[in-house]
C-alpha cells in the first residue's frame, strides 16, 4: 500500500477501537449537543440582526423617500397656485382692458408665471422598493460568509516538495501528472523522489482551517496531510503510522480511508470536490463531499508537529485514464 501505483482495495472495516463507557458517551454527546446549538444560534442570530437592519433601513429609506415626495407635493401645490393667479390676473384684465392691452398683459403675465413653475417629476422610483425587490436569500447568503469560520484557504502548492513529473500551474494551485520524461528539478530533501506527491505550501500547528480539491474527472488520487517530518524518499507506506492522514480514490470508483488496514468508504455517487477541515487543537480531520457537506471520514490524532495539506494526482495512463489535474478550489468570498 506503499504508492498509488499499486493501489488495492482493502477491508471494508476499520479496526475497532475501545468502546467508550457510558459516562463518556453521555458528556460527548452533550459536548456535541452543545456545540450544533452554538452553530445554529449563531446562525439564527446573525439573521435576526441582519433581518433587523434591513427593515430599520427599509424604514429610513422608506421615510426619507416620504418625505422627498411631500416637497415635491408642496412644490406641485404652489405651482398650482401660481397658475390659479395668473388664470385670475388675465380674466381681470380681459374684463378691464382692450383686446390690445389684453394680448400684452398675457406675454407679461406668462413669463411670470413660467419663472414660478418648474419641472418636478413624481414617479414610480421614488418609492424604494426596487432595492429590496431582488434576490433577497442570495444577498444574505453572500453577506453570511463574513460570519464564517473557518474561511475556506486560499492554499497554494509548494513547489520544492512536487516530484519531478509533476507540473504545477504558474499560481501553483493546480497539479497534474506529467507523461514526458522527469522535469530537470533540483533535487531536494523536501522533494518527493518516488511517490507522485506535494505538500502545500503553508503548514499548520494551530487553528481551526477548511480548504477544498477538485477531483472531477479523475480515477485515481489522494489528499489529506502530512506532517512535516514525513519521509519524502523512496517508496512510502501512506497511513498514520507514518505521518499520513489521507483518504484515497482507487480501482477508478472506489474511496478508502488510509488506515491500517484501509477503511472503505461509503461514497454514493462520484466525487467532484473535496472539503477537508482540520482541528488542530481537537486532533480532527475530517473529509466531507463539499458539494452537499455529506461526511466521508474522520482522523483523530492528538497532532505534535506542524502538518501540510497533502496532494497527489496519481499517474495518467497513456489511454487518457486520469489525466485530470487536482484543483485547489479557491473559494471566493
Amino acid at each position: 500500500m506503499s504508492s498509488l501505483t499499486s493501489l488495492k482495495a482493502a477491508d471494508t472495516h476499520s479496526v475497532p477501537s475501545r468502546p467508550a463507557g457510558p459516562n463518556n458517551k453521555h458528556s460527548s454527546a452533550k459536548s456535541l449537543r452543545a456545540t450544533i446549538g452554538d452553530a445554529f444560534e449563531r446562525l439564527h442570530r446573525f439573521l435576526r440582526e441582519r433581518q433587523k437592519s434591513t427593515l430599520e433601513e427599509l424604514e429610513m429609506d422608506t421615510a426619507r423617500k416620504l418625505s422627498d415626495i411631500e416637497h415635491k407635493i408642496q412644490c406641485y401645490s404652489q405651482q398650482l397656485r401660481d397658475v390659479k393667479e395668473g388664470i385670475q390676473i388675465l380674466q381681470e384684465r380681459l374684463n378691464e382692458t382692450g383686446r390690445h392691452d389684453f394680448l400684452e398683459g398675457v406675454a407679461i403675465t406668462s413669463e411670470r408665471v413660467k419663472g414660478k413653475i418648474h419641472e418636478t417629476n413624481l414617479t414610480y422610483e421614488d418609492f424604494p422598493t426596487s432595492k429590496y425587490m431582488g434576490p433577497l436569500q442570495y444577498t444574505i447568503w453572500k453577506s453570511l460568509f463574513q460570519d464564517i469560520s473557518p474561511v475556506p484557504a486560499a492554499l497554494t502548492l509548494d513547489p520544492i516538495t512536487a516530484h519531478q513529473r509533476l507540473i504545477l500551474s504558474d499560481d501553483c494551485t493546480i497539479v497534474a501528472y506529467g507523461n514526458l520524461h522527469p522535469q530537470p528539478l533540483q533535487d531536494s530533501p523536501r522533494r518527493f523522489d518516488v511517490e507522485v506527491s506535494v505538500l502545500g505550501a503553508e503548514g499548520f500547528v494551530s487553528g481551526v482551517h477548511y480548504w477544498e480539491v477538485m477531483v472531477s474527472e479523475k480515477t485515481q488520487w489522494m489528499i489529506g496531510v502530512a506532517n512535516e517530518a514525513v519521509s519524502r524518499k523512496g517508496s512510502i507506506q501512506i497511513q498514520p503510522s507514518r505521518g499520513f492522514y489521507c483518504i484515497v480514490m482507487h480501482d477508478g470508483n472506489q474511496y478508502s480511508a488510509c488506515t491500517e488496514p484501509w477503511t472503505r468508504l461509503n461514497v454514493k455517487s462520484k466525487l467532484e470536490k473535496v472539503g477537508v477541515f482540520l482541528d488542530y487543537p481537537k486532533g480532527l480531520l475530517i473529509f466531507y463531499n463539499a458539494d452537499d457537506m455529506s461526511w466521508l471520514y474522520t482522523y483523530r490524532e492528538k497532532f505534535t508537529s506542524k502538518v501540510f495539506p497533502y496532494f497527489s494526482p496519481g499517474q495518467s495512463h497513456a489511454n487518457g485514464k486520469n489525466v485530470q489535474p487536482l484543483r485547489i478550489n479557491t473559494v471566493r468570498l
